[in-house]
């Protein structure tokens, strides 16, 4: 709601109120649950006294969003220690409507003030860019970042999600792609209790799967930040190395780290995973994530979420109360057999509403996925 401030909250055992400030005055608020979407620096979390643990990087950089029509390569693009930007780092990529977002490393101790004159911007553009290539000053900023996670991200009825939970570098397109996640595992979880069809503490697991997730970004954010950018001797002597060998040795060339982009967090030993055929793929152990493949006609991940399913490959499905049945072939799809059979003739899958596996088998009863049904909804 535009111009509406939350100033207040206050926690009871069967409601949260809020006091929302406008233009046109204060009113109150009751809501069963919140969900704190409210950014990095989180005014819910801070009127709860809650805190952030982590580590801000001691760095400064420039984005400079320029508008041209520059005949170069439509990727991502990487340089350390270019002679445009002696012993920092600078990247590039595309963006909509001839926009191309350069961000240049600064290092920590700048004058601010001086690097987002529009003189020194330009200054920095044109060294890059060289004396050819016309375009247009479109936006620019000098940011910092941090590394960091609250302890729980389940305070009663009170949930904390996106960058007001936790933080991370912008390499790797962790940020925005890991508050997605967080709804999309809060959201079916809600619906679940409340719809009477799940108890309370399922609403735990958010907490317990999501900071699993935010820790696997914040490894990989970190890591990648400590390759682009070394704050030590024995960092930049393995950066250096990593680089000067991936130039003529292919095994380097995996240890070069840009950003490891964002993937779906696999939750290995969530309370919520069922049974286990280890015969069947190990990225599609429960936990895991669907992988999508082509089907005729269309694809899979067209046909799953948002409730309970049993896809059942290669065989019949048991009906079971509460769950959707998807029985499928793999004659024609052999991505489909490559990734959901491995070496296994068939193979019964059981996924959440939010596309991720519960449990699977190569043959199972309808109360064995019942089973795994209930553990699945947190017991």
């Amino acid at each position: 709601r535009g111009k509406n401030r939350v100033d207040s909250i206050e926690r009871f055992d069967d409601h949260v109120a809020l006091t929302v400030d406008t233009p046109d005055g204060p009113y109150t608020l009751e809501a069963d649950y919140v969900i704190a979407c409210d950014g990095a620096r989180s005014p819910i979390r801070e009127m709860m006294g809650l805190g952030f643990k982590g580590r801000v990087f001691q760095d400064n950089f420039l984005i400079a969003d320029v508008k041209m029509t520059a005949d170069l390569p439509v990727e991502r693009r990487f340089w350390f220690d270019p002679p445009f930007n002696p012993g920092q780092s600078v990247l590039l990529h595309k963006q909509p409507d001839d926009i191309w977002r350069i961000d240049f490393q600064l290092g920590w101790d700048i004058d601010r003030v001086k690097e987002l004159k529009d003189e020194t911007v330009r200054a920095r553009v044109d060294a890059m860019l060289g004396p050819d290539i016309e375009y247009e000053l479109e936006w620019t900023s000098i940011y910092t970042f941090q590394c960091c996670s609250m302890d729980k991200y389940r305070h009663g009825r009170v949930f904390f999600a996106g960058d007001s939970a936790h933080q991370v570098s912008p390499f790797g397109a962790r940020g925005c792609n890991g508050g997605m996640q967080d709804v999309d595992n809060l959201g079916w979880k809600l619906a679940a209790v409340i719809r009477g069809e799940a108890g309370d503490r399922l609403l735990d697991t958010y907490h317990s799967e999501r900071k699993h997730g935010a820790d696997e970004n914040i490894l990989n954010s970190s890591r990648a930040t400590d390759f682009l950018t070394p704050k030590s001797a024995v960092s930049k002597m393995f950066r250096d190395a990593v680089l000067d060998l991936a130039e003529r040795a292919p095994f380097a060339r995996a240890h070069v780290n840009s950003g490891r982009l964002s993937l779906p967090c696999t939750y290995d030993g969530s309370t919520l995973n069922g049974s286990d055929a280890l015969e069947l793929p190990n990225r599609l152990r429960p936990g895991s994530p669907a992988l999508d493949a082509p089907l005729d006609g269309g694809w899979l991940l067209d046909r799953l979420g948002g409730r309970f399913q049993v896809l059942a490959i290669n065989c019949a499905a048991p009906a079971v109360e509460g769950a959707e049945v998807i029985e499928l072939k793999t004659d024609g799809a052999p991505e489909l057999a490559l990734r959901y059979l491995g070496d296994a003739a068939q193979a019964i899958y059981l996924l959440r509403p939010d596309q991720h596996v519960a449990a699977r088998w190569i043959y199972a009863k309808p109360a064995q996925i019942a089973a795994a049904m209930t553990t699945a909804m947190g017991g």
